[in-house]
């Protein structure tokens, strides 16, 4: 039977959530703007309420205020482990799993550094702090496991937020940094969810060891495998539905999240093993809006989680410190924990092969414990594993460690230089991460198997990175079994096209044509499209009436390409041996510079950029001087991507004349221009120089479009 909850009890959770809420975001803003993360303030807005000073200087207040009666508390206490699903979630979606596959040996060696000497030196130190730390399970060997993995845990999202605010993010021992501490959070909350599983079992014991490992073992290979692609159909059904809200996959995130709690809990796990894993499988979906994303961050760091840290305060009563063997055992606590992680980072690190101030600088940033430290102690007080006295020495030894990590690692992050190899692959990133087309990770190649697909597909695996993932698309009808199964074999062999880059191929049957099924599929969040040319258009110089549809209704940029026509000299390879960019100085131009550059990059071909001056009596000497600075700013970026480019200016009353005869004069084998859609009597319309560049340049031609409204 439910015990009724109160009209008093819900004012004073009310009251709570006010108080706890306006004092732990005031505070975390506070403490930000010395340069400490915001959990610390949040922590402390916990500790001013509580025991810690509240309950000396207005004893009678605090009681009124935070009674601590079974319906008080499990009314704060079921919003706050609500905070914590939705912080362990989004600490899943920053949880890069090909990054851990991508672990070289440094990272290796300063992720089991870091592991393992704190794993040793807490389990030797739980066995030694004193009994008045023991939980009410009174087990020591649980106990010292307990210590073992909060010291082997960092703060992840701690240590991400001081690498990017450093711009540190993608250096070489940053990304060292991030994978070491991905491990780390990995294996620490794997260890967490088996030492729970023994606590529920009551007892170290193997059989239930080994059932509590199986089962969570078994829980995330299934959740990331299956329930990946679970997850992923919900998602696609729900934008589906709803193309331009976010109402539908925001509730299957949420159940999602809430699913996979359930399921942890139910095999003697926390819940929040499960909203970390939701998080992973959520966080790699291709159909996650990135609204809904930032949605459940927002509620998380700003409502959710604050709420969550200044309720774990409450618990922390300093006074408990008071006597001096307590104090010396907390001491205990943080020096152990900071000399176990510093020095076991070091050691991976030198036996790696990193430089000593960067296996220094990897020690600092994985001490910061921060919020998972908070979570961790919160579980084991719950769990009776710890009690009072030791639940407050382990949320002060995270508080001060994540307090210390900033500014130590400014220290020594400003003393770590990147040698030329790292700049060079550096540079390179920014210039992608600007790019619209080149740093494209969701990508959407419709085909019906012909000739010009085959190219698109080419100039899409030259064009991406590695890692992007492309939905190979092909749309029958019902009545069209012999067609479909033949277009389908076709849409095979694109994959080999592809190579080894994540594909779908995905067929769907649509009785209102094909252009409406593509236009549908686009909307799920695809970040670019390649259409081949439909191969009527040299005959008839129409667009098909389908590739009209897509160009009207696709709000994504396109890549349409055209394979090389008939009466062009064959490559007996298929080599690409000269490119030709034609360089207009628009923000669509610069699109195509960089496929031009990347896919020569690729080839290793020759590039000609090329700028038509559309004046017939020659250019004026401003009008000059604007050209040559395009034209150097051109080969710079041509340079930055890969491959020399020679600048190439052009007069003429046509451009896209002079750039016929340029491609004619350069023998090129690949044309690369841009043009933006726009709708001209009733019909798409490219521009008459693309269309007429489309009808007669006879090497394989790569036009980037934008969508009206675009640039």
């Amino acid at each position: 039977m439910l015990t009724p909850v109160g009209e008093h009890e819900l004012l004073l959770l009310w009251l709570q959530l006010v108080l706890l809420l306006a004092t732990a975001r005031g505070l975390g803003a506070l403490l930000q703007r010395v340069g400490q993360p915001a959990v610390v303030g949040e922590l402390g807005a916990g500790v001013l309420l509580g025991p810690s000073l509240l309950g000396r200087l207005a004893p009678g207040l605090a009681e009124r205020l935070f009674p601590g009666g079974d319906v008080e508390s499990a009314l704060l206490l079921s919003v706050a482990w609500l905070g914590i699903v939705l912080l362990l979630t989004v600490t899943g979606f920053e949880t890069d799993l090909k990054l851990l596959r991508r672990l070289g040996r440094e990272s290796a060696g300063v992720a089991a550094g870091s592991l393992v000497v704190p794993l040793l030196l807490g389990y030797s130190l739980g066995l030694l702090l004193p009994e008045t730390y023991l939980g009410e399970s009174g087990s020591r060997s649980v106990f010292a496991l307990f210590i073992a993995v909060a010291l082997s845990i960092s703060a992840l999202p701690v240590v991400a937020k001081i690498l990017q605010d450093m711009r540190l993010m993608r250096r070489d021992f940053g990304q060292i940094t991030v994978a070491a501490g991905m491990v780390n959070d990995l294996v620490g909350w794997l260890l967490l969810g088996t030492l729970i599983g023994v606590v529920n079992t009551g007892g170290v014991r193997l059989g239930p060891l080994v059932t509590s490992v199986a089962a969570i073992t078994a829980f995330v290979l299934l959740t990331l495998s299956l329930g990946q692609r679970v997850v992923d159909a919900a998602l696609r059904r729900a934008r589906r539905s709803d193309p331009t809200g976010t109402a539908g996959t925001l509730t299957v995130a949420v159940l999602t999240v809430l699913a996979a709690g359930a399921v942890t809990h139910a095999i003697g796990m926390e819940a929040v093993i499960g909203a970390f894993v939701a998080g992973i499988v959520l966080g790699r979906s291709r159909f996650l809006p990135g609204a809904v994303r930032q949605s459940l961050e927002h509620m998380s760091n700003h409502v959710f989680a604050p709420i969550f840290f200044a309720t774990a305060g409450l618990s922390v009563d300093v006074g408990t410190l008071f006597t001096p063997a307590d104090i010396a055992a907390a001491a205990a606590v943080l020096a152990v924990a900071a000399v176990a992680k510093l020095l076991g980072s070091y050691a991976g690190g030198r036996f790696s092969g990193l430089s000593p101030m960067e296996s220094m600088a990897a020690g600092v940033g994985l001490n910061a414990r921060g919020a998972m430290e908070i979570v961790l102690a919160a579980i084991g007080l719950r769990l009776g594993v710890l009690n009072a006295n030791s639940y407050t020495a382990v949320v002060l030894m995270a508080i001060a460690t994540s307090m210390a990590a900033p500014a130590l690692l400014r220290l020594v992050l400003h003393r770590i230089e990147a040698g030329p190899e790292e700049a060079a692959r550096l540079d390179r990133e920014e210039l992608l991460a600007t790019s619209v087309i080149a740093n494209a990770q969701n990508v959407l190649l419709p085909t019906r198997g012909g000739a010009n697909s085959l190219m698109a597909a080419r100039m899409l695996n030259l064009v991406l990175q590695p890692d992007a993932h492309i939905t190979v698309l092909t749309v029958d009808r019902r009545d069209d079994d012999a067609e479909a199964e033949a277009r389908a074999d076709r849409a095979g062999a694109l994959r080999d096209v592809l190579g080894q880059r994540p594909v779908d191929l995905r067929r769907v049957i649509a009785d209102d044509g094909p252009a409406a099924a593509i236009l549908r599929e686009a909307q799920l969040g695809y970040e670019l499209m390649a259409l081949g040319l439909n191969e009527e258009f040299r005959g008839t110089h129409e667009l098909s009436r389908s590739l009209q549809r897509i160009l009207v209704g696709a709000r994504s940029p396109m890549l349409l390409v055209r394979r090389p026509l008939r009466n062009q000299r064959e490559r007996g390879d298929g080599t690409i041996r000269r490119v030709l960019v034609a360089v207009s100085g628009t923000r669509t131009g610069q699109a195509a510079e960089e496929v031009g550059y990347v896919v020569a990059a690729a080839v290793g071909a020759e590039v000609d950029a090329v700028h038509v001056v559309s004046r017939p009596e020659g250019p004026a000497a401003s009008t000059a001087r604007a050209a040559t600075t395009l034209l150097q700013r051109t080969r710079n970026l041509a340079r930055r991507f890969g491959p020399a480019a020679s600048g190439v200016l052009r007069t003429g009353a046509t451009p896209h004349k002079e750039l016929l005869a340029a491609v004619e004069e350069r023998d090129a084998d690949l044309l690369v221009l841009s043009t933006q859609a726009r709708t001209q009597e009733g019909r798409p319309f490219l521009g008459h120089g693309t269309e007429y560049l489309l009808e007669h340049a006879a090497p394989a031609v790569v036009v980037v479009v934008f969508p009206a409204g675009a640039t």
